[in-house]
């Protein structure tokens, strides 16, 4: 392919002319499913030249290599045979297909991946156009197929501004840091319950290919990761995502993380490691709050996968997760009940404070990255409260996040010591008994000493509102039981 870089600049100019195409989300999602079925190809081609019996399980009509190429003859389908191709036969075929508990997942996610998809271009010149541009991709060409893996990331940065409020795509240079941080091993399994379009499990396998010495590393490094996502299209991107890096079988369903009892789960049902950022913001029905024991089901969701990490992480295992600052200083029942069982039963040794532009512009919301184990209860968390770097008032689309500037952090990371800046404690250490009898479980340390000037985008607003509202009332509520309880419970 000539102008690589140039590629999704093509699609979007040809894609504007149709009329079926509404914005950026369903002109993302329209290329998604076209790139899956191109990168599934070659996938294919891979396994019939390696596998004595293979079997395609896309009838051979639905093949890319048979509808889709254009070999400049004069025979490829356009126009309106074209699109009556793709609408009434290839999808419905591939939304059809016969998958059973034993059709192999390389084979199943096929249906899965197109369970929800749509095509929505109308004009079926254009769609051939657009086709064409696709298909120039040689993914048998090892550096064309790398680079192409860059533009994929580009894609996916673009889903970002097409999605709503508690979904955004998490920087690069973010799950990097956390993914490097951890220190993946040969061996160990990784999981991420609301995996998005697979940032994190790229980031785990990144950081643990270069451990791989023989056959039997890459079969383990083949087999490390695990992913749900509940939404079909970041799930579509996930598994296509997935295929460019190399895992033939990749371990991501199309499912919710929240619909299963947390008593249900058993050690094989649990992993080494665990790297999410959930999403947060948002509000849990009550049937998925059932799935929780009292204490801990909280209507927030970032809470409830918080309880799902607890619940499926093994004994000595690790986790990196991303929360709101509501989680810290949160004092509703169900966050403080979450916060007990994290200090009393887990290690939680160290809690990153990251500005709030960091997912600009997407989301103003300030985050954390809490690190713990499982291997002992808490005595001691670290705090370290990530300044901006010089040079940046403000993180921004154009003067993104990178992992250069985690490096302050990293360097401190290994030689612990607290630092005080102007007054204010930049690093410091607590205790387990100062975060849980002096502070009341209120996790919000080391914060920064300034408001940063920035308008909030108006769901960001709400969301911090709203988290700061529950908090207090929480708050209310709990002087007003005290005082109670002093007066016997006498009330006027």
């Amino acid at each position: 392919m000539g102008n690589l870089s140039n590629f999704v600049k093509r699609l979007r100019d040809i894609m504007r002319n149709d009329a079926g195409i509404n914005g950026d989300a369903q002109r993302i999602e329209q290329i998604a499913w076209m790139l899956f079925l191109k990168v599934y190809d070659s996938k294919e081609q891979d396994w019939d030249m390696s596998e004595d019996d293979y079997h395609s399980i896309i009838p051979e009509a639905c093949r890319w290599r048979n509808w889709a190429v254009d070999d400049r003859s004069g025979n490829a389908m356009t126009g309106d045979k074209l699109l009556s191709f793709i609408n009434n036969t290839l999808f419905p075929t591939l939304k059809a297909l016969n998958v059973t508990p034993e059709t192999p997942i390389k084979k199943s996610i096929v249906k899965t991946t197109f369970e929800d998809a749509n095509n929505y271009m109308k004009d079926g010149v254009l769609l051939r156009q657009v086709i064409n541009v696709i298909d120039e991709l040689d993914l048998s060409d090892y550096e064309e197929s790398h680079a192409f893996g860059e533009i994929y990331e580009s894609i996916l940065r673009e889903l970002a501004s097409a999605g709503s409020a508690g979904e955004f795509y998490t920087p690069r240079a973010v799950t990097d840091f956390m993914a490097m941080m951890i220190q993946p091993k040969i061996g160990e399994r990784m999981a991420d319950f609301a995996c998005g379009t697979g940032g994190f499990i790229t980031s785990w396998l990144k950081e643990l290919a270069p451990s791989i010495n023989t056959t039997e590393d890459q079969a383990k490094y083949d087999s490390s990761i695990f992913g749900i996502e509940k939404k079909q299209f970041p799930y579509m991107l996930c598994i296509t995502n997935m295929l460019l890096h190399g895992l033939d079988i990749p371990q991501v369903f199309h499912d919710n993380a929240l619909l299963r009892d947390v008593l249900d789960y058993t050690e094989d049902d649990q992993f080494d490691v665990i790297l999410m950022n959930p999403p947060y913001g948002g509000s849990e029905k009550a049937e998925v709050k059932n799935h929780f024991p009292a204490d801990l089901a909280s209507s927030e969701t970032a809470d409830l996968f918080m309880s799902v990490i607890l619940y499926r992480l093994k004994k000595n295992g690790r986790v990196a997760v991303i929360l709101p600052d509501g989680f810290l200083f949160g004092t509703d029942n169900a966050k403080i009940a979450i916060k007990k069982k994290l200090l009393s039963e887990f290690n939680l040794h160290t809690i990153v404070r990251m500005p709030s532009s960091v997912f600009s512009p997407y989301t103003s919301i300030t985050t954390n990255i809490l690190f713990f184990d499982r291997t002992k209860p808490t005595t001691e968390t670290w705090y370290y409260r990530l300044d901006m770097p010089a040079g940046y008032k403000h993180f921004s689309k154009t003067k993104p996040m990178k992992l250069e500037h985690f490096q302050p952090v990293m360097d401190w990371w290994d030689h612990r010591e607290e630092i005080n800046i102007d007054g204010f404690d930049k690093a410091k250490k607590f205790t387990a008994q100062q975060l849980s009898q002096e502070l009341g479980y209120n996790l919000d340390q080391c914060g920064y000493p300034h408001e940063e000037e920035e308008i909030l985008e108006p769901m960001a607003l709400i969301y911090q509102y709203e988290e700061r509202r529950a908090s207090l009332n929480a708050e209310i509520d709990r002087v007003l039981a005290d005082i109670t309880a002093i007066l016997g419970g006498a009330k006027e």
